[in-house]
């Protein structure tokens, strides 16, 4: 099955998690889409960030070492690594993502005007059902984020 890189950002502030309503699947989702070419996973999920919603965040390192060399760099851990079975839709097969999942935080800007973004409580996606509204491995992650308080 063909396989496609991509990169998510959870957006924690104040307690709550910023998430989009995807159009495709009608899901809350963080905002996150596919690595483009000469792109780290992370520069990824930078850029989406910023094109979903307008913020410029700051990736919450969780590195266990990091090293600086001409030869080699530390670049910024996911927090998260999944893969994503993708039904078909349309012309395009059904494929998977390995996702490389984020923390970040705001640092400036402001969200665009768009219904389809909201700040959410832990509550609040407790209260979404996993069928309809939320993915349920979306949902264990914001539990497992909001209640640690990042």
């Amino acid at each position: 099955m063909e396989k496609h890189f991509t990169a998510t950002a959870y957006i924690i502030k104040e307690g709550k998690v910023l998430l989009l309503e995807h159009k495709k699947p009608t899901k809350w989702l963080p905002p996150g889409g596919h690595v483009e070419k000469n792109e780290t996973p992370h520069e990824a999920a930078l850029r989406e960030v910023l094109e979903e919603t307008g913020l410029v965040v700051e990736i919450i390192e969780q590195e266990n070492i990091k090293v600086d060399f001409a030869n080699a760099t530390s670049v910024p851990r996911p927090y998260l690594c999944l893969l994503e079975n993708i039904p078909s839709h349309k012309d395009t097969p059904a494929h998977q993502h390995i996702d490389f999942i984020y923390l970040a935080k705001p640092l400036q800007g402001d969200l665009l005007k768009d219904s389809s973004l909201r700040w959410f409580t832990l509550e609040e996606v407790e209260a979404l059902t996993s069928e309809v509204e939320i993915f349920e491995e979306t949902k264990q992650t914001i539990q497992h984020l909001l209640r640690r308080e990042v």
